[in-house]
């Protein structure tokens, strides 16, 4: 049997079948025939044909009770050529499903050129709340179509006096780049109600990062923001920074791995210790190439707004474990009875020396020129320009009174120029 909880989740996840035909997945497939009330389907870890796909999708079409369905990781083994129409057959067959809140599409590698067979269902079903399309190879130009498919979804819905229904958005490990940023802005600031979304991984560097931010915006729920291992450098981060008051339900953030500098790093914790995002719970920013002066500037934030902080990462940043500035970030996590939310600090960096920490801030800021003028050929808005808008939102301090973007920003500058 494949099916449990009273029929109403069917799984043949794992199963390593290699189905070629409708015959290939009996008894499978009339086992989930039969039943009515089938809330949840997983059929990953399998390699499906085109024919045994549209013999799914067949069934799946009839399921009007169907919530989450699970297609990661069906097409291992299959020609490019296969994939477009199975694909096709498998989401059209889910554009009336009435009751959908799940799809998961993750760990196929069909690249870009099968984005045009999501279209229909995304561009139509405008019921469903999750979607997972993480480790596909899209690219920039199959990330784009996803993004404006997403965006229609959204212009569909409004026309039908309905609001959208999207509120988690994966897409991970998909080469976006920054030539797609433009369209996922559009499309995130359409769906003003989503809660969570994990882009990491992606290649985005901070023109991207900035015009994703600025989309996100409009997103007052926000609770999870991922976009690690992409590319923000100071300009980046000072985008995102920006729109941290925008969020005031954010509960995670993930920026390890984004390169965010000295000053992104100092902008990021001033912010916080303004008290932009005080219910986070989770805050990840290892390798980041900051040094003591956010860490210090952290630990103030703990201990005035974050006490609801669980999970710390700040590892392969530039401090010493033993320094004055780690103590005082683990007394500030103490206060609140949180001392283990901070993660390992085994590869932390020596600090730059003087002379260093010059030509550091001498080659961000040459590579964040290089990175402007290769965007304003990208046709990608100006906006983030390092030196156009480093200020930040206004934030709350211990009495309400507004931290005004000068103030935030001038701290982070001063600082930066610090010698520790």
């Amino acid at each position: 049997m494949s099916s449990s909880n009273g029929g109403k989740v069917f799984s043949i996840l794992g199963k390593n079948l290699k189905a070629n035909t409708k015959a290939d997945l009996e008894p499978y497939i009339t086992e989930l025939a039969d039943l009515t009330d089938v809330e949840e389907v997983h059929f990953g870890g399998n390699s499906l044909g085109v024919e045994a796909c549209q013999a799914i999708a067949a069934v799946l079409k009839e399921k009007k009770n169907l919530k989450i369905v699970d297609l990661a990781d069906i097409f291992t083994g299959r020609l490019i050529s296969e994939i477009p129409h199975a694909l096709s057959a498998l989401c059209d067959a889910l554009i009336d499903s009435p009751a959908l809140v799940e799809l998961d599409l993750s760990d196929n590698a069909f690249g870009g050129r099968c984005a045009d067979a999501m279209v229909p269902f995304l561009e139509n079903n405008t019921v469903f709340q999750n979607f997972k399309l993480n480790n596909n190879g899209m690219g920039p130009a199959g990330g784009t179509i996803v993004a404006n498919a997403l965006y229609e979804n959204a212009v569909r819905a409004k026309a039908a006096g309905r609001e959208s229904q999207l509120r988690v958005l994966v897409c991970g490990r998909n080469r976006l780049e920054n030539g797609s940023a433009p369209a996922w802005a559009k499309a995130f600031e359409a769906h003003g109600l989503l809660r969570e979304v994990r882009m990491p991984q992606n290649g985005i560097r901070m023109e991207g990062i900035a015009a994703i931010a600025k989309g996100l915006a409009a997103c007052p729920n926000l609770e999870v923001l991922d976009l690690q291992d992409n590319t923000a450098t100071r300009s980046g981060t000072r985008a995102i920074v920006r729109q941290l008051t925008k969020w005031p339900q954010l509960r995670e953030i993930n920026l390890s791995d984004c390169l965010l500098g000295k000053a992104g790093g100092i902008a990021l914790a001033a912010s916080l210790e303004a008290g932009s995002n005080p219910k986070l719970e989770t805050l990840k920013l290892q390798y980041g190439e900051f040094d003591k002066r956010t860490i210090e500037i952290l630990a103030v934030a703990i201990t005035q707004h974050l006490k609801n902080l669980t999970t710390l990462e700040i590892n392969g940043n530039q401090a010493d474990p033993e320094d004055e500035c780690i103590e005082k970030l683990r007394e500030a996590l103490r206060v609140h009875d949180h001392e283990d939310a901070l993660d390992e600090l085994d590869d932390m960096e020596e600090p730059e020396s003087e002379e260093e920490e010059e030509e550091t801030e001498e080659e961000e800021s040459e590579s964040e020129d290089e990175e402007q003028k290769e965007a304003e050929k990208e046709g990608i808005s100006p906006e983030a320009k390092a030196g156009e808008d480093d200020g930040v939102d206004a934030g709350a301090d211990d009495k309400g009174k507004p931290v005004s973007d000068k103030e935030t920003d001038d701290l982070a500058n001063a600082l930066a120029k610090v010698t520790v």
